[in-house]
């Protein structure tokens, strides 16, 4: 049996998208979909190649989804 280990949030930072995707549980193309209207957390820009989301912003989103 493989014992898989929670990913841990951390309190303050920020995650990538393989990060995200790995807590929440939909497709990339869903994720995006899901910012741009809104539902999701806007990303942070962190170079011209590199998006972030902050830590704190997917904690909320994470808590929020586990309330409905």
């Amino acid at each position: 049996m493989i014992e898989v280990l929670p990913l841990r949030i951390p309190t303050t930072g920020f995650l990538r998208e393989p990060a995200v995707l790995s807590l929440i549980p939909v497709g990339r193309s869903t994720w995006w979909a899901g910012v741009k209207a809104g539902r999701y957390p806007k990303p942070v820009k962190l170079g011209a190649r590199m998006t972030a989301w902050r830590a704190e912003d997917i904690r909320v989103l994470i808590d929020s989804l586990g309330a409905q």
